[in-house]
């Protein structure tokens, strides 16, 4: 039992060690306000703060003893070990201390385009165009990030954000959430509803790149080479004929604009929230991959009616309802219909690379079910299995599971929502019979003509 208390004690100084002292007063780090003087009950105080401490005491003529916040003056410091850790910062407002320097990567240690497209296609289904592009993009972003820039040509790369359109749960979030898994990257999801002009109610700018800090454990420089995906970008488009101040919209778009061209920035450490209270880190954007996704309502009736003014008269005129049964309008999106739509041109110029996502049609949503690692049939089979059950889903039941989430209208999410509705009498009724040996869900059972086949063991 010693023992382990030993273990776990130099288990925690070891942790206390990586991460750097903050000032209880100022609330800076080590590594800007200078060596700290540690002080009982894990209170660290800087020389600065320490210094103004004594000296207005001093100006005073005050007893510290007698000062209700200072605790500690008349302590007996022979006897430290006894003193509780009441006052210790909490580890989420820590920043990890800067580590000694790694080898620069090689191009050998990058993942080729082609590497990272299979290892998306275990997991996303369909979206071909979009994840060679994203491949592509990532692949020299992190070129640009980790190779040795020595600018001896005078060639220097630029950053290639990446900016995601397509309808809702065609897969955006999860294409991103995919390829951070698979480069082993922090990653950070914000949602732009949320942002706002500095000054007014809601999240700071500042605060999408805090969030990336605290997934990579407050280590700014795993940070620095994070990727940071901006959900619902379309909800910051500017607001037409609106006499009030547009403080989440086109003013949270320009104020994006520094983030995703590459600048210093100072950012709260385990808060969302500028205060004084408050410590704060340094991050460079500078090789901080920007994603931005939104569904973008509305798009395709922009581009549909741009396309429709191309169209003339005689023999070779376009005619005018070519475009309204096209599954893949998006494609043909322009800057100039994104413009329209209420994003400002700057904003648009730092998102060179344009992604457009397909909506699901029937073949996709049943390929979906089956086909990724994770599918979530396999999910369902692992349940059962665990109670040694085989679970077999009929391919007509495969599509009329396909064909009742269109109709939904919700994208991928709505497969997931359809199957809780019809396996919950499954996995209330299996448990209580251990001689079922197996089910098979048919069409039948779930358009409410019968039940699901059960068979015994043996």
């Amino acid at each position: 039992m010693e023992k382990n208390d030993v273990s776990q004690s130099r288990d925690k100084e070891k942790d206390g060690d990586s991460y750097e002292k903050v000032c209880y007063m100022c609330r800076r780090p080590e590594s800007k306000a200078g060596p700290m003087i540690s002080m009982p009950g894990g209170m660290n105080l800087c020389h600065d703060c320490m210094q103004k401490a004594f000296d207005s005491v001093m100006k005073n003529g005050m007893d510290l003893s007698q000062i209700p916040n200072m605790p500690y003056m008349n302590l007996n410091f022979n006897d430290l070990s006894q003193t509780p850790r009441q006052t210790e910062i909490p580890k989420k407002q820590k920043l990890r201390k800067q580590k000694e320097p790694q080898p620069q990567l090689t191009m050998k240690d990058i993942p080729a385009p082609h590497v990272i497209k299979e290892k998306l296609d275990e997991y996303v289904i369909g979206q071909e165009r979009a994840k060679k592009v994203m491949s592509v993009a990532v692949y020299n972003h992190y070129k640009r990030a980790f190779l040795e820039k020595d600018g001896s040509d005078g060639i220097v790369i630029e950053k290639s954000n990446i900016l995601m359109i397509g309808p809702t749960g065609s897969g955006k979030t999860y294409l991103v959430k995919t390829l951070a898994k698979l480069l082993d990257v922090p990653l950070a999801i914000a949602d732009a509803t949320s942002l706002t002009e500095a000054g007014y109610i809601g999240d700071d700018i500042e605060s999408v790149v805090s969030k990336l800090l605290a997934a990579a454990g407050n280590d700014v420089e795993r940070a620095q080479k994070g990727i940071i995906f901006i959900d619902e970008i379309d909800k910051i488009a500017k607001k037409k004929q609106t006499n009030t101040r547009d403080v989440s919209g086109e003013s949270v778009q320009q104020e994006l604009l520094k983030l995703l061209e590459g600048s210093t920035v100072e950012v709260p450490v385990g808060s969302n929230q500028k205060n004084a209270m408050t410590p704060m880190a340094t991050v460079n954007t500078d090789n901080i991959l920007f994603i931005c996704g939104g569904a973008f309502p509305d798009l395709e009736g922009i581009i549909r009616e741009r396309l429709m003014k191309k169209s003339a008269m005689g023999f070779g005129a376009v005619l005018r309802d070519s475009f309204d049964n096209d599954p893949d309008l998006l494609s043909h999106v322009t800057n100039e219909d994104l413009r329209t739509f209420g994003m400002i041109p700057e904003f648009l110029g730092r998102l060179p690379m344009t992604v457009t996502l397909k909506g699901l049609d029937r073949d996709l949503m049943v390929r979906i079910l089956r086909e990724p690692k994770n599918a979530i049939i396999r999910q369902y089979e692992k349940l059962l299995a665990l109670d040694e059950v085989k679970l077999v889903f009929e391919d007509d039941a495969l599509d009329w599971i396909a064909e009742e989430a269109i109709k939904r209208g919700t994208g991928a999410r709505a497969l997931r929502a359809v199957l809780e509705e019809f396996m919950l009498d499954i996995m209330y009724e299996i448990p209580k019979d251990p001689n079922i040996g197996s089910v098979v869900v048919t069409r039948p059972y779930l358009e409410n003509n019968g039940g699901p086949l059960v068979q015994m063991r043996g």
